[in-house]
């Protein structure tokens, strides 16, 4: 740990979840050398016991770090500079924010980063329902006081007019779930509620909603949910808008129409903000990118503004070159040579005939297939086309009426939507489960470390974050002894960095045990990163589907493309897929050659 200086200010940060004061042996307490001489550097809190640390005390040598069997402590040295950029912060040992990114009129601000960065924060401060205490959580600040903390900033302005009243904010919740909970009635009630702006008529054409307005809001799908909270938001009148992950539960053609109708927005000169973990989509939506960077739950720090293009691309490369900053040791590349070339040929693990599956009001068909050994099967489309029940087939949970599935193998299956309601602990639901899940096994360091989930241990599985809760749902299905694993809409609720491990992980995998898995995502980039070959959904969404046979990926990407009129192109720093301005020069070029998906650098 790199010593304190008077170039630096110290960081110490308590993790309020993951300490367990009456499960540890107080070892932060115990082994910390200015304890040791006499000092009181930590101390056990009154009331509940929890560590508290002095960061005037700390040497940040980082013992306590290493000895908390529970990973509840982190500690770094900050710039000093950053000191006077502090924003926010909650309270003593907590997290706390440096710098805000900037809201543009006429224009989509993105902002990117992992989770846990402080987009909560900026959200609330930027809309007024948070004052920022500059680091003063210990007392509250007059408004005079805070405008005076912005003077010679572009946020001056913005601050005069929240903190006096005259801005007003229409923000759409990452939480569309939370939706029914707090309001009684039809979709079609909600938008009436809500349209200031009377747009609804279009705004509902757009995003496909006319079949959900007079249905019971407990009744709609996370995708309906999802498009009708993006409605809502943008029905309002306001000054500036904030969109939190607007793509969670819809498919391609849906995230595509989310994007019109917020890129609507700052064409008609508001301020727009955009918090989005699918980069293809952010790289569609946004004019202007912040990137947000540090330790997720500890800190976060909000980069200075950058062009859409070269802030992904410097996210990706984890350093900023305008500041001198390297956030990430690695970089994150997109191989661009089809990976479907290093298989076994001919090594097939299962096969099927056509299949059909028809229920009440929807059919599906299914083309013959075989499925090899040590590959990954994407699987792209709509939603309400099947998916879910062509998965379900091959694991033996849904029955065709008509066809045969041979699968000489066992098959562990990760459904879409995930149980949340467990009182019990990660740990304790993942013993309970699986006997080889013990301290130093060959799961937990093949599987639950590289996943992240031996952090999570002690966290209750009721209190976990979306993305958390997805990782452990992701662990559990590869902790089953099989030979397919079937991953459905894995993506969900993951960041960009988790979202990237977790495709690069999945690989390794598979590949070192010569298992085979099979994907369904919405996410382009993920499954480009991912997938060896592709299976093509199309049809009558909630009436009727079919899919196509296995097929490689190039042709597969294509073909799915295609069908959405839209056309990829490769970055030539990242080698990640970026999606063709409509009708801009690439875009027709790319069409007229009837190659939709590039695998070759292009130029950007």
């Amino acid at each position: 740990m790199v010593q304190s200086s008077e170039k630096t200010h110290r960081v110490a940060v308590l993790d309020e979840d993951l300490c367990q004061p009456r499960k540890c042996g107080l070892e932060c307490i115990i082994y910390c050398p200015v304890n040791k001489t006499g000092g009181e550097c930590i101390v056990q809190r009154e009331g509940d016991g929890k560590a508290l640390i002095s960061e005037d005390l700390c040497t940040g040598c980082g013992i306590c770090v290493k000895k908390c069997p529970f990973d509840a402590i982190v500690i770094v040295n900050l710039a000093k500079e950053l000191g006077s950029d502090k924003m926010h912060q909650y309270g003593v040992n907590s997290f706390r924010l440096y710098r805000l990114p900037s809201p543009k009129k006429g224009s989509v601000v993105g902002l990117l980063g992992k989770n846990g960065m402080g987009k909560s924060t900026i959200v609330n401060i930027l809309s007024g329902n948070l004052r920022p205490n500059f680091g003063s959580y210990d007392k509250g600040l007059s408004t005079d006081e805070v405008i005076s903390k912005f003077q010679g900033s572009e946020l001056k302005f913005h601050f005069e007019k929240v903190l006096n009243g005259g801005v007003r904010a229409s923000i759409k919740p990452q939480m569309v779930s939370m939706i029914p909970r707090v309001f009684k009635g039809s979709a079609r009630d909600l938008l009436n509620k809500y349209d200031e702006r009377r747009n609804s008529e279009r705004i509902i054409s757009e995003l496909g909603l006319s079949y959900s307005l007079d249905r019971d809001l407990n009744e709609l799908s996370g995708g309906e949910l999802q498009r009708l909270a993006v409605a809502v938001a943008a029905l309002k009148d306001a000054d500036y808008y904030f969109f939190d992950e607007p793509s969670s539960y819809n498919d391609i053609y849906q995230r595509l129409a989310v994007a019109r109708v917020i890129r609507d927005l700052a064409k008609a000169g508001r301020s727009v903000m955009v918090v989005e973990h699918d980069i293809g989509l952010l790289d569609y939506l946004s004019d202007y990118i912040h990137i947000l960077y540090g330790e997720p739950g500890a800190y976060g720090i909000v980069s200075t503004l950058q062009g859409t293009k070269l802030g992904i691309n410097s996210f990706l490369e984890g350093f900023l070159p305008s500041e001198n900053i390297r956030f990430r040791d690695k970089s994150y590349r997109f191989d661009i040579k089809s990976s479907g070339d290093e298989l076994i040929p001919d090594e097939f693990i299962a096969q099927y005939s056509e299949l059909k599956k028809s229920f009440q009001s929807f059919s599906l068909y299914v083309s013959r297939g075989r499925i090899r050994r040590g590959e990954i099967l994407g699987v792209v489309g709509a939603n309400a086309l099947g998916k879910t029940t062509y998965m379900k087939m091959l694991a033996n949970a849904e029955k065709p009426d008509e066809g045969r599935v041979n699968i000489g193998a066992t098959v562990s299956y990760k459904p879409q939507y995930l149980i949340s309601d467990v009182d019990s602990n990660v740990i304790s639901l993942l013993l309970s489960a699986y006997q080889n899940v013990v301290e130093g096994s060959a799961s937990e360091h093949e599987i639950l470390i590289p996943l992240g989930i031996k952090r999570l241990y002690e966290k209750k599985v009721k209190n976990l974050s979306g993305g958390e809760l997805q990782k452990v749902a992701v662990a559990a299905c590869l902790l089953r002894e099989a030979d397919i694993y079937a991953l459905d809409e894995p993506s969900a609720f993951l960041d960009i960095e988790d979202r990237i491990a977790l495709a690069k992980f999945l690989h390794r995998f598979v590949r070192a045990r010569g298992k085979t898995a099979i994907v369904i995502d919405h996410d382009m980039q993920l499954i480009d990163l991912l997938a060896d070959s592709l299976i093509l959904f199309q049809g009558n969404a909630g009436i009727q589907g079919a899919a196509s046979e296995p097929m490689k990926k190039e042709e597969g990407m294509n073909r799915f493309l295609k069908s959405l009129s839209i056309t990829y192109r490769r970055d030539d720093t990242t080698g990640r897929p970026r999606l063709n301005k409509e009708g801009g020069r690439l875009d027709k070029l790319q069409k007229e050659a009837g190659q939709f998906y590039y695998l070759h650098k292009q130029g950007s």
